[in-house]
């Protein structure tokens, strides 16, 4: 088991580097910060020459990979690490230098115990892309056929493993602090983060997520995904199909080979949408660098690492949710947030969906390029603490997603309008979904004489919908050895151990990221 000691060295480290990019100021500025945390914020960046403006993203890049994760899951938090650092980390790119290609030669031949020309005819030295857990290669099979090869980095396992049991420690500390801290639960964002990486780190189970997504996007036209080789994947090792297309993010390019923009905005938000609402499972990393445009207008998707899954129950209030801040149904929405239980029930269900039109009537009707984005998530960051409304982790992915592909939405389309563009989506999908029994139960206030068929309603309903219950329980969280200091508080133990590690803090600029335990 890591020590204290071991974990509080990494954390010294960790802090230099991001007090070197400024990338702690806004925990000191920020009125929510428990004390605590803010001292040791200003321990660590102690000697440290801190830029005027933050460079989160950076500050992340140069801690290392697990941290990149983190900085990625830390983007859907702007109710735990701010707005602007929010924003800043929404550009954070896994990318860096590649592995030389005899250690992912060394991994392929390993992996499937045969030489590398018994399953590639040829594959290119150099990367196409070199992420913070995988690089890719354009290869030819033996029997002709031009694939890309995903291979993890070596020991890129460990790494992760080591990095990740100090996340969580920190973690179980900063919530043994209470008030805000607790509420914005960050061990859950944490194990979020280790059930995605775990997920990443076995490229089988990406690749049979390819496969999932594939099969149930068949029936939609304009979206592919890529067929996996399943005789050359395995945990280390992934061979697809390779996507010959334009990066949707070269806007000039698809323009000039004479594909319409607008539309395939449009598409891309319906598709996503059909993704996450209908089927309850969708691609939860659609940046730029992973979609392409194939000849025919075809969006393709790569990179699966990543993938999000909502239950029935969860989309249904979703889908709810977004039609009714669409038509500006308020009550509706705040309705249903207290039936999930993600409001509790001591509050006022009027005073709530006053609360959300305050919110949500600036945005209606509008173009996103006039939406003040950081206005809008601090009112409904502050609805969060003024109604005690802790973080939803079936939901953080969901999040994530959605800011991706709205931002990729709009570079397409500036004047995209995603309420216009979601709303008959939404709308068509709750009616086919819910039926002849929400149309029934829409008219019980207008017509009398249904009241008496009331009961056998309720009892359909209970029986299509059972037990609607409130928000999926969260994932079971590590046992973690808190550190113990009696007569005193855990930030004084802290600060002094900091203190004393200082007195190496010499050592530890020259070490930076890799220095880490």
């Amino acid at each position: 088991m890591t020590s204290h000691a071991t974990h509080l060295w990494r954390l010294l480290v960790w802090g230099r580097t991001l007090a070197r990019h400024g990338a702690l100021t806004g925990i000191e500025k920020d009125r929510n910060t428990p004390a605590p945390v803010r001292r040791l914020a200003r321990l660590a960046r102690i000697g440290a020459r801190v830029p005027k403006e933050p460079r989160y993203a950076e500050a992340f890049q140069a801690i290392g990979p697990a941290a990149i994760k983190l900085g990625q899951s830390l983007a859907t938090r702007p109710d735990l690490v701010g707005e602007q650092a929010a924003h800043d980390l929404l550009s954070l790119q896994d990318t860096l230098p590649p592995v030389p290609f005899s250690a992912i030669r060394a991994e392929i031949e390993a992996s499937f115990d045969r030489p590398l020309e018994a399953l590639y005819a040829s594959v290119e030295e150099y990367p196409v892309g070199a992420a913070s857990i995988a690089q890719v290669h354009k290869a030819v099979t033996t029997d002709g056929r031009t694939v890309a090869v995903k291979v993890l980095r070596p020991g890129i396992r460990e790494r992760f493993g080591r990095d990740i049991d100090t996340y969580e420690w920190a973690a179980a500390h900063l919530e043994q602090l209470g008030g805000e801290a607790t509420r914005l639960r960050p061990r859950l964002v944490v194990a979020n983060l280790k059930r995605w990486t775990a997920r990443e780190l076995d490229l089988r189970r990406e690749a049979a997520s390819a496969s999932e997504l594939a099969e149930a996007m068949t029936a939609v036209p304009g979206y592919k995904i890529p067929a996996i080789d399943w005789d050359r994947t395995d945990g280390r090792v992934m061979t697809l199909e390779w996507i010959d297309g334009i990066k949707i993010s070269n806007r000039e390019a698809l323009i000039a080979a004479g594909h319409d923009v607008k539309e395939i905005a449009a598409r891309l938000v319906n598709t996503f949408l059909r993704q996450a609402i209908a089927d309850g499972f969708f691609h939860a990393d659609m940046h730029q660098g992973n979609l392409f445009v194939l000849k025919d207008g075809t969006i393709a998707a790569i990179d699966f690492g990543i993938m999000g899954r909502i239950d029935r129950r969860a989309r249904l209030w979703l889908a709810e949710i977004l039609y009714g801040l669409i038509t500006g149904n308020y009550r509706r929405v705040a309705e249903i947030h207290f039936e999930a239980q993600y409001v509790p029930a001591h509050h006022n269900v009027g005073e709530f969906a006053t609360a959300l039109r305050a919110v949500g009537e600036p945005m209606r009707g509008k173009p996103v390029s006039e939406l003040s984005v950081g206005q809008m998530l601090d009112g409904l960051f502050a609805i969060t603490r003024d109604f005690d409304m802790q973080t939803q982790p079936h939901l953080l992915l969901l999040q994530k997603t959605m800011v991706m592909v709205e931002g990729v939405a709009t570079m397409l389309d500036p004047q995209i309008n995603m309420w216009d563009v979601s709303g008959p989506y939404v709308k068509a999908w709750l009616r086919d979904e819910l039926g002849p029994e929400a149309r029934l139960a829409d008219s019980l206030f207008e017509i009398a004489d249904t009241i008496k068929r009331l009961p056998g309603l309720v009892r359909r309903l209970e029986e299509q919908f059972p037990d609607p219950g409130g928000a999926p329980p969260p994932p079971p969280l590590p046992e973690i050895r808190l550190v113990q200091v009696k007569g005193g508080r855990l930030w004084r133990y802290m600060g002094v151990a900091i203190v004393a590690a200082a007195l190496g803090a010499g050592a530890a600029w020259l070490l930076g990221p890799q220095g880490a335990l």
